[in-house]
């Protein structure tokens, strides 16, 4: 039995995370949760922690409408206090510690119309302090790696499930109301949260360290997913490349328009090969992601 502390309380890939290790892996893993908020971890004893998942953070930024002060919050809480922890554990004797990165630190999503295939040899490039905020946490804390450490970094593209915050909801709620979507051809790389969580469980098992990319078997296509989501709702929708003309003018119109349009017909994909292992963790296929994120 290992025993796990989640440091970020209430997060949403913290609690899916518990709930799917105590059904699942219940008599291998013990999980123990606690807040980062204030000062009170800092006097916990992590002595009688194996591993430290930490999930803490800050997303979601909007790059354009943010202070200095918030910006520096942003590292306070990303990079400082990831690193900080990271530390923690080290010096307190924890052998693994699993860090939650993010396909952001590769910047963001190739405009519609563009390719965007990320490898093992791609640098990270961020396009945001959001994403260097997460980049700097993700550099630091492998620099604490060693034979007695071992550091565990994922670095997932879009993580999606029920209750997900995020582009999901966004796109969940056009399925279940408009008549027609345009057939735009792009691919995405994204990640159930059932299957982020059994991965999750795999690697502390086995005590896997070093960078991972999971992602689901197979990309994403926007418009293949919104009409699955209408399928299930019990929706009908009809997906057609005759509207796809309103998307190409949609991505170069100026401000939050384009932003949108991008980030939901554009591309950003991770090599397939990066995300395949030795141990199998796509446990739950797109459709049945689907139909579960939307309660069916």
């Amino acid at each position: 039995m290992k025993n796990v502390l989640i440091t970020g309380a209430g997060s949403y890939i913290g609690t899916s995370f518990e709930k799917w290790a105590k059904e699942h892996y219940g008599s291998e893993l013990s999980i123990t949760t606690i807040d980062t908020k204030d000062d009170s971890f800092r006097r916990k004893d992590f002595s009688i922690y194996d591993i430290v998942y930490h999930v803490a953070g800050i997303a979601h930024a909007d790059a354009g409408h943010v202070t200095n002060e918030i910006k520096a919050e942003y590292y306070k809480v990303n990079t400082d206090l990831a690193i900080e922890i990271a530390e923690k554990s080290k010096r307190e004797g924890v052998k693994q510690f699993v860090f939650m990165s993010s396909a952001i630190i590769y910047g963001d999503s190739a405009p519609y119309g563009k390719s965007k295939r990320i490898t093992r040899e791609t640098e990270p490039d961020t396009s945001s302090f959001y994403g260097d905020s997460k980049l700097q946490a993700d550099l630091g804390v492998q620099k604490l790696s060693d034979e007695s450490f071992t550091v565990t970094v994922l670095r997932p593209p879009m993580i999606y499930g029920k209750e997900s915050r995020g582009n999901y909801p966004m796109l969940a709620r056009i399925a279940r109301k408009i008549p027609v979507f345009p057939d735009v051809v792009n691919e995405r790389s994204m990640l159930y949260i059932e299957n982020l969580c059994e991965f999750l469980c795999q690697v502390m098992v086995r005590g896997e360290g070093g960078i991972f990319w999971p992602q689901n078997e197979k990309y994403t296509k926007t418009s293949e997913m919104v009409r699955m989501i209408a399928e299930v709702r019990g929706h009908k929708i009809h997906v057609s490349n005759r509207w796809n003309w309103i998307v190409g003018i949609a991505s170069h119109f100026p401000g939050k328009v384009s932003v949108l349009t991008n980030k939901a017909f554009g591309n950003l994909s991770y090599d397939q090969s990066m995300s395949c292992y030795d141990f199998e963790y796509r446990v739950v296929d797109f459709k049945t992601s689907i139909e579960r994120t939307e309660g069916k």
